[in-house]
């Protein structure tokens, strides 16, 4: 009986480990939560409060926050070398970044406003005003799209800054709260969920989350201080390269997952 007891445990020992391998396969399956394989570790400001992040032409852009440190920034990938800088007028909070075409626009979290910058030389060129608090931003090549702090993500008219059309985002029915910077991935609105360790994949169509992904093994909570979250998404579409980072993160991560696949 012993003997046949001991096999059983092994048994379902093996089940069990097949089972986390396969969830940290990347597997697309609806639901599921991929875990990433780190590609490369590259250096990142440890005083930047990351607020959004983008590629654009080979490198990053980062939108950093807090009243009176808040900047918007070219950044070198592999060396972490800011090599242009702007400092927002301290009145205002920064957060999301996104670049439409030879413009890059910025929220501001609590002031109502969107600044508005020629990508080059990050000289101003309009600014709008919007309803609410400003979080997370991305681009879907023809909207922008903003978070705010609820589970309604807002599609813009970049031309105006208008809305155009909303989506709640729900986890299995369930209204998400706290999405914070956003990244549109081959299809997909990705978006960190404040004080998770956890990316949302979002349709956005019907703001169904589709699955997860965990990131809590790349810079482990119990070794930052309490305001370091997760933050910061960045996807280059034409290497298909995805880098993800947190608020004075000392690291920004290229990351891949197994099994996915492009949709195109």
């Amino acid at each position: 009986m012993r003997a046949r007891s001991r096999q059983l445990q092994l048994i379902a020992a093996g089940v069990v480990l097949l089972g986390l391998v396969a969830c940290g396969s990347g597997a697309s399956a609806e639901g599921e939560t991929w875990v990433p394989e780190i590609v490369a570790r590259y250096p990142h400001d440890p005083n930047a409060f990351t607020q959004g992040l983008l590629v654009h032409d080979g490198k990053l852009y980062e939108s950093t926050g807090q009243y009176g440190s808040s900047s918007v920034r070219r950044v070198q990938i592999e060396t972490g070398r800011v090599e242009q800088r702007r400092d927002v007028d301290a009145r205002y909070f920064a957060e999301g970044l996104e670049n439409v075409g030879d413009r890059l626009f910025q929220l501001t979290w609590k002031e109502n406003t969107a600044f508005v910058y020629d990508v080059d030389d990050f000289s101003e060129v309009d600014r709008f005003e919007y309803d609410g608090e400003g979080w997370g931003l991305a681009y879907d090549g023809e909207h922008l799209i903003m978070s705010d702090g609820t589970p309604t993500l807002r599609f813009i008219d970049p031309a105006d800054f208008s809305v155009e059309r909303t989506v709640t985002v729900t986890d299995d029915g369930r209204p998400q709260r706290n999405l914070n910077e956003l990244e549109y991935v081959d299809g997909e609105v990705w978006a960190n969920i404040w004080y998770d360790e956890r990316i949302a994949r979002i349709d956005p169509e019907d703001g169904r989350i589709v699955g997860w992904i965990d990131l809590s093994a790349l810079y482990p909570a119990s070794a930052r201080p309490n305001d370091a979250v997760v933050n910061g998404i960045a996807w280059d579409e034409e290497t298909d390269r995805i880098f993800v980072t947190g608020k004075l993160w000392p690291a920004i991560f290229e990351i891949r997952f197994a099994n996915r696949e492009r949709r195109r």
